[in-house]
Order: C-alpha cells, then sequence, then structure tokens
C-alpha cells in the first residue's frame, strides 16, 4: 500500500482514518497538527502526530506523496489541500464502503463520503467536500469546493452548494434551492428559498439571521 499523511488530528481524523483504513488502499504514516504544536511525537488514533507544515518537506523527501485535509472547516481544507498541492503532494478521497454513490458520480480529490451517506444519479462533488453519516445529495445536485453536509442533513434534487459553505445537522434543503458561498446553514432547519453569499441562516422556514465576519471564520 502506498503511505498517506493526515492533516488534521481531531475528530474529523479519526473517522477519515477510519474510512482509509476500511478502504485498504493506504497506509496511514502518520497525522499533521499545527493547532497543538506540544503533540508531536505522541501517539493518536494508531499512529504518531509528526508535527505540522513543517514536516511536509520531509515527507516527501521520504517518498510520501498522498495527503488528506481532516478539519471541520471548508475554507481551511481548501488552503492547505492547495499548498500541500504547491509542494507536490496528491490529494486523496475517502469513501466508506457502506456510502452509495451513483454510477458516474464525480468525486473530486479530498473529498470525504462518510457511513451511510446517498449520494444520487447525476449529483456533483467538488473538491475536499465533506458528506456526513447518513447525510444525502439527490439528483443532479452540485456541491461545489469545500463544502460541509453534515450528519444526517438531506439535500432535493437541483441543489446548489457553493464554494466553502455549511449544511448543519439534519438540516432539510428543498429541491431547486442554492446556498450561497461561505454560509452555513443552521442544524434541524428547513431550507425553502436561495441563500446568499456568507450568511447564517436557520429555522423553519430558513431566514438570514446575520451576516459572517472574519470573527467566524
Amino acid at each position: 500500500m502506498e503511505e498517506l499523511v493526515i492533516w488534521g488530528a481531531a475528530s474529523q481524523a479519526l473517522i477519515v482514518a477510519d474510512i482509509i483504513r476500511l478502504r485498504g488502499q493506504y497506509e496511514i504514516t502518520g497525522f499533521l497538527d499545527d493547532v497543538n504544536p506540544e503533540r508531536a511525537g505522541t501517539q493518536f488514533c494508531g499512529a504518531t502526530i509528526l508535527g505540522g507544515e513543517e514536516q511536509l518537506g520531509q515527507l516527501l523527501q521520504r517518498g510520501i506523496r498522498h495527503i488528506i485535509c481532516a478539519m471541520g472547516s471548508g475554507r481551511a481544507r481548501l488552503r492547505l489541500s492547495e499548498l500541500a498541492r504547491a509542494k507536490g503532494f496528491r490529494l486523496a478521497t475517502a469513501i466508506h464502503p457502506q456510502a452509495v454513490i451513483a454510477a458516474g458520480v464525480p468525486i473530486g480529490a479530498g473529498t470525504v463520503i462518510c457511513a451511510g451517506a446517498v449520494v444520487n444519479p447525476y449529483a456533483r462533488l467538488g473538491e475536499n467536500v465533506v458528506v456526513f453519516t447518513g447525510a444525502s445529495v439527490d439528483h443532479e445536485s452540485i456541491i461545489e469546493d469545500g463544502v460541509w453536509i453534515n450528519i444526517g442533513a438531506h439535500l432535493g434534487g437541483h441543489v446548489i452548494v457553493e464554494r466553502a459553505a455549511t449544511v448543519e445537522i439534519g438540516a432539510i434543503v428543498a429541491g431547486n434551492v442554492r446556498i450561497g458561498a461561505g454560509s452555513v446553514v443552521g442544524a434541524g432547519s428547513v431550507v425553502l428559498d436561495n441563500i446568499p453569499n456568507n450568511v447564517l441562516a436557520y429555522g423553519t422556514p430558513a431566514k438570514v439571521i446575520r451576516e459572517l465576519t472574519s470573527d467566524d471564520l
């Protein structure tokens, strides 16, 4: 098996590591953690935390070429994956064997699809997308780069979720709705109308509550 490093060493990394091991395509060399540098050299989820971004060059010298970003922030996944690519890494995907994905659905590099997720025909998933446990993306929907579809969220047909947006736990998005880039749909919401860019929206039906600022990121 080829070696792979997981960038991230918290809850999302636990889930990604489990999927990687179940698929049996890669051997996990270790984890990167830029948030808690004091964890370098410690054990996490069956492997070692190697350090942070400063380890990328050494990993390349060791012949490790595959990496996957495992953190909740879509913007962080996009930024770090581009940095890794610029250094010469290739982005791996992690698709749980118990996910249901229609034939021919394009799935971008770095994307994670968890157990029980369903992606129906003619949907399209961009890069560094997360479709979490039990979530569903229905026919002809477009999920752009860096989107997070959280646990048990359900998207109707022809939905567009733009770059780095988040649909939180248990939210329902009606068909033909667009979620703007960088926006967050709150847990349990029912989205019946388009949501603009960079806002927080929630409720039944979902309404824009406020604009998001840099402090929210």
